[in-house]
Formats: C-alpha cells, sequence, structure tokens
C-alpha cells in the first residue's frame, strides 16, 4: 500500500512540473532577438579588428539601440533557451548576418570546404 501511494505521489509531482521557466514579463520577440544577436555577432567581431575597443560599450549600444533592457535580454535569452527555441532564432541571426554582409557568406562557404565537419552552430 505504501508503494502505490509512493507512486501516486511521484506520478501527481512530476505531472505538476511541465514548466522549469515562466515566461518573462517584457519577453523580447523571437524576430527581434534574432536581430539583437545578430547585432551582437558584428559588436563581437569588431572586437577582432579593434583589440583596444570596448565589447561592452558596444552590447550597451546594441540593446539600447533595439530598446531592450539588460536583464529583459538577459531572461529571454534564458527562456528560449529553456524552451529549446534558440536554435531557430540562431539561424535567424545568422540568415540576418549573411544578408547584411555577402562577404560573410563566402567566407563561411570556404570555411565550409576547408573543415567540412563544422557543426551548424558554430557557422
Amino acid at each position: 500500500m505504501k508503494k502505490i501511494i509512493f507512486i501516486c505521489m511521484l506520478i501527481f509531482m512530476v505531472s505538476c512540473g511541465g514548466s522549469y521557466i515562466d515566461k518573462p514579463k517584457n519577453l523580447v520577440s523571437k524576430d527581434q532577438m534574432a536581430q539583437i544577436l545578430a547585432d551582437l555577432t558584428i559588436n563581437d567581431q569588431a572586437t577582432f579588428m579593434y583589440p583596444n575597443a570596448n565589447l561592452e560599450a558596444g552590447t550597451r549600444y546594441v540593446l539600447k539601440s533595439h530598446n531592450v533592457k539588460p536583464q529583459d535580454f538577459i531572461d529571454s535569452f534564458k527562456y528560449y533557451v529553456i524552451k529549446e527555441k534558440m536554435n531557430g532564432i540562431a539561424e535567424e541571426a545568422q540568415r540576418i548576418v549573411l544578408e547584411k554582409d555577402p562577404k560573410a557568406d563566402q567566407y563561411v562557404k570556404d570555411e565550409l570546404k576547408k573543415n567540412g565537419n563544422i557543426p551548424n552552430i558554430t557557422r
């Protein structure tokens, strides 16, 4: 009898815990998140060209230009990662970067030819 009660309690507890994270109050939309990630990627690449550049200031500028508070971005990023929606957003961000810089598309294709086993996320 104790085993049956334990199993029932266990099933009840597991069924109630369906969501690991609540939807953030100021959730950034998927499209805007992709735009922000694309701009952050371009900002990150600028630090390779200008090593003394301030990455934090560039990140603040990108978020400010999209009218997104840093905490809202962090909460939305966590939400999309936990809900396993970040892969689609990252692919959209990659498409945006390639649209903004057509030379980057050729660079990615050349790198894929050189190192054919590059996973999608690192392209």
